[in-house]
């Protein structure tokens, strides 16, 4: 992934002239980053290959368990598109969102659903997720990690007990 240094709030113009496509994280009086955008990335037919398959499989793993694709997700965006955490992390909602959407339309469908926890349960997640979205913009990327290595061995821990 290609940076360039900035310290304005703006995006300014890269040497080929493209500046919508970038994304940046100059905060103001504070010197950011612009990070290319996935559109301008070269990838590989490898990485072409391998990021579809992880698709697939991310897919398949959030619609049998209804969740636990970011789980994959992340660490996949981390190594094989080289994002960092926070990227990984907000690039992964946005790849699961419509996953879960879907999976959850056919959970209902199926007669898989109670009301009671979906409405109690629902409302805790949104509201975490909302907090935890906001997190992820002031924590320290390293204190993510930390925080998603933890969360990754509890669960781990939880299904052998």
């Amino acid at each position: 992934m290609i940076e360039k240094k900035v310290q304005s709030k703006k995006c300014e113009k890269s040497e080929s002239g493209k500046s919508c496509d970038k994304v940046c994280d100059a905060v103001a009086g504070k010197e950011g980053v612009v990070r290319q955008s996935f559109s301008e990335q070269k990838l590989s037919a490898k990485q072409i290959i391998i990021l579809c398959l992880c698709g697939a499989l991310i897919g398949f793993v959030n619609g049998l368990f209804g969740g636990g694709g970011g789980m994959i997700c992340v660490p996949l965006l981390e190594k094989v598109l080289h994002l960092s955490g926070k990227y990984s992390h907000a690039t992964a909602i946005v790849i699961i969102l419509p996953i879960s959407y879907i999976s959850a339309l056919i959970y209902c469908l199926s007669g898989n659903l109670q009301t009671a926890p979906f409405l109690t349960i629902g409302s805790g997640v949104l509201l975490g997720g909302i907090v935890g979205s906001f997190g992820l913009k002031f924590l320290p990327e390293k204190i993510i990690k930390i925080i998603f290595v933890f969360v990754m061995f509890a669960g781990g821990i939880r299904l052998i007990f």
